[in-house]
């Protein structure tokens, strides 16, 4: 009896469904079969599974193997998974130039991610000449097809005017679709936003929602902010020990003027029992970092 061989497709799509069930050993095993064959997909999926250890020993030399078989084929992922080797330096030589043609060459074909990549290469000057219009143009073309990190970058550019007019609403729209994706700066910009005034309506209540969101992910900044909610009152009811906890989170993270505010807390007993041991543990972390205030209040006690 014959058996019809698998096709390099049907390899590919087996190995995604191993891999979508966490099998990444059989996945690897599937891809292998794809790329052997010369499927662009597969070669970049192996070229995965070697870059992250994915189901197989990592391997990062052929990870840029496979990567370029699919790249030579015009395969836009595999463009971008390389160009970020050679960005990177990762078991290439680091060519920020090379790493511009490549993602160039996957943005061009409307990918995302290379678009989102083109225009940091663009904001940062890196492989060619800076140009922030040019990077808001990469980042809204991603942006528009809903890539969270260009969402971020477009909303930041308008929020600052930097490649654009600045337009207050246009950060704020940009910023909103990012947050709802779960962006953790883009809700932190969006809740300063609502503090603020700019672009909407000051609300606290809701700059307060955010700021929660973005706390929640850990990101110091709006962990700090929350505890100025707490703090002062402002979109929440007055608490101190809740002021104290989203400081200390913050301040833990190296947050200076959160240091500032959790040692002040300590001096003062807001919030928690009164400490000047503590309080001056993290005055002095703060002022190491060169916050004024805390130096003069060291100086004042003297430290």
């Amino acid at each position: 009896m014959l058996f019809k061989k698998t096709s390099a497709e049907e390899c590919y799509q087996k190995g995604v469904e191993c891999y979508n069930k966490s099998d990444y050993a059989k996945a690897v095993e599937w891809y292998k079969k794809g790329a052997e064959q010369g499927y662009a997909a597969a070669q970049c999926a192996l070229g995965y599974c070697y870059d992250f250890g994915h189901g197989i020993e990592k391997d990062c030399v052929k990870a840029v193997e496979w990567y370029k078989k699919a790249a030579e084929q015009g395969y836009a992922k595999a463009q971008t998974n390389l160009g970020i080797c050679y960005d990177n330096g990762d078991d290439v030589e680091q060519n920020s130039a090379k790493a511009v043609y490549l993602y160039r060459k996957a943005a061009e074909q409307g990918y995302d991610k290379a678009q989102y990549a083109l225009g940091v290469c663009y904001d940062d000057g890196q492989g060619v000449e800076q140009d922030s219009a040019k990077a808001v143009y990469w980042h809204r073309k991603a942006a528009e097809q809903g890539q969270v990190d260009a969402q971020y970058s477009l909303g930041y550019s308008y929020y600052n005017g930097i490649g654009v007019e600045q337009d207050y609403g246009q950060a704020v729209i940009w910023f909103k679709k990012a947050a709802v994706q779960g962006d953790d700066l883009a809700q932190f910009c969006l809740g300063i936003c609502y503090t603020t005034g700019q672009g909407v309506e000051k609300d606290y209540k809701i700059a307060v929602e955010w700021y929660s969101k973005a706390a929640e992910q850990g990101c110091a900044k709006a962990q700090y902010n929350l505890g100025n909610c707490y703090y002062n009152g402002n979109g929440v009811e007055q608490d101190y020990a809740k002021a104290v906890s989203w400081f200390r989170k913050a301040a833990e993270q190296g947050h200076a003027q959160a240091q500032y505010n959790l040692g002040s807390c300590y001096y003062n007993g807001y919030g928690i029992g009164k400490d000047i041991a503590r309080a001056v543990a993290w005055f002095k972390k703060s002022a190491a970092q060169g916050h004024e205030d805390a130096k003069a209040v060291l100086k004042k006690l003297g430290y």
